[in-house]
């Protein structure tokens, strides 16, 4: 049984039949029952250009928390990305090259309009916005992306007067105007999302050729659409869950998913353990409870944090860093790689958080990252340090050694448990 704006349907409707049935609404969901109602689970797909690189995820993680490049990480990544050129800006400086596709590993199909158009698309709860390469962007900043074309689509709408803008750490930005869509992830559809449409791209997301946009599963409070803010995906949608929460259950080198609507006892074993979330200003923002380096002692330490899947490293304060790779012979902190490095014939110990009474250890292969260029005997750290970010956040890294719940009731919380790893 489905529920629409109080009508109840028998049997599965597609997206365009249902658009064609009832006025669009903003917020209304139709959710296919492949689980039941309220259910859809979403398996991640590889990107076929995969080739991790430490100074490319540090420098992509400046960008996206508006941090100036500096110099010497411009730099390297220019000489690993095959680019000469270093672009200069009053902030610092950047690499004038975009970033590398190769630390993106994993996406996610989704469908938007009427007919469906199938993007591959980053779900990111580091951010808020829904924004996605589009058929208004100038043919040179599209590099075998996908673009949503929204006047093929004939759900669309476009938000008069509205537009949306997101500035990065080199200086350059993306924006774009808006339109409202029918947007289906798996068999969960919205109807009337905000679809932010790409006008411009910053070059770091034009090389990424087989990423056609991010899905922001963070907080409204967070999205940059003016003059009034849209939800998200997520928040339109969870009224017609089961349950409002979205779990992540992301692997080490293999395909994770992404379930909406439901937690799933079998991705997890032993207890969840839920903490509080501080929603301002829009991340999934709360606070561990100690760390221990490999057997080392347990440190009862609160370390505010946020949980973001598009982040791939494990950023922590410096003093925390410093201590682990103390623990790691011949590491040092590069200023050439932007960050920490290590023989790569050494043992890299595990790294155990605290959530609440609970513990989650990320094993050490999931720190060691690989060779930081093609034949060096140094590979590069899965942990490095936030002081330049001024926020602590807890990405990949940790994410795949845990099951996460992020549960959006009224008090948000989030969930952590161990899992087979």
């Amino acid at each position: 049984m489905v529920t629409i704006t109080g009508l109840v349907l028998a049997g599965a409707l597609s997206a365009a039949g249902l658009a064609s049935a009832l006025p669009p609404k903003v917020g209304t969901t139709v959710v296919n029952p492949n689980l039941g109602p309220g259910k859809v689970s979403l398996k991640q797909l590889r990107n076929p250009n995969y080739r991790f690189s430490g100074p490319v995820s540090i420098y992509k993680t400046y960008l996206k928390y508006g941090v100036a490049i500096p110099d010497e990480l411009a730099k390297t990544v220019a000489s690993i990305l095959g680019e000469a050129e270093v672009k200069r800006r009053g902030t610092g400086s950047a690499a004038a090259i975009p970033i590398d596709t190769d630390d993106t590993a994993y996406i996610t199909p989704v469908t938007i309009g009427t007919p469906p158009q199938t993007l591959n698309l980053d779900f990111d709860t580091g951010s808020s916005d829904f924004w996605v390469f589009s058929s208004h962007l100038p043919t040179s900043q599209v590099r075998g992306q996908t673009v949503y074309a929204p006047g093929k689509s004939t759900s669309s709408s476009l938000l008069t007067g509205h537009s949306w803008s997101i500035s990065y750490g080199d200086g350059s930005s993306s924006r774009g105007n808006v339109y409202t869509d029918n947007v289906t992830v798996g068999g969960l559809t919205v109807i009337s999302q905000a679809v932010e449409t790409a006008q411009q791209v910053s070059s770091s997301f034009t090389s990424e050729t087989q990423m056609d946009g991010l899905v922001g599963l963070g907080f409204g409070t967070l999205n940059t659409v003016t003059p009034k803010r849209q939800l998200t995906f997520f928040e339109n949608a969870k009224l017609s869950l089961e349950s409002p929460v979205f779990t992540a259950d992301l692997k080490w080198h293999a395909s994770g998913t992404y379930d909406f609507g439901y937690v799933d006892p079998a991705k997890h074993t032993g207890n969840i353990t839920y903490v509080p979330v501080n929603t301002d200003p829009g991340y999934w923002l709360w606070t561990s409870t100690g760390y221990s380096v490999g057997s080392g002692p347990w440190v009862s330490q609160n370390i505010s944090n946020i949980a973001d899947t598009g982040t791939t490293l494990l950023y922590l304060p410096n003093a925390i860093v410093t201590e682990y790779y103390k623990q790691i012979p011949g590491s040092s902190n590069s200023r050439i790689y932007g960050g920490y490095v290590f023989p790569c014939s050494t043992t890299v110990p595990s790294f155990t958080f605290g959530v609440g009474s609970a513990k989650i250890t990320i094993p050490g292969k999931f720190i060691d990252y690989g060779k930081v260029t093609s034949g060096s005997s140094s590979c590069f750290g899965g942990i490095q340090s936030s002081s330049r970010l001024g926020i602590n956040i807890f990405g990949d890294v940790a994410l795949k050694a845990a099951f996460v719940v992020f549960d959006g009731h009224d008090k948000p919380t989030i969930g952590w448990a161990d899992k087979t790893l």
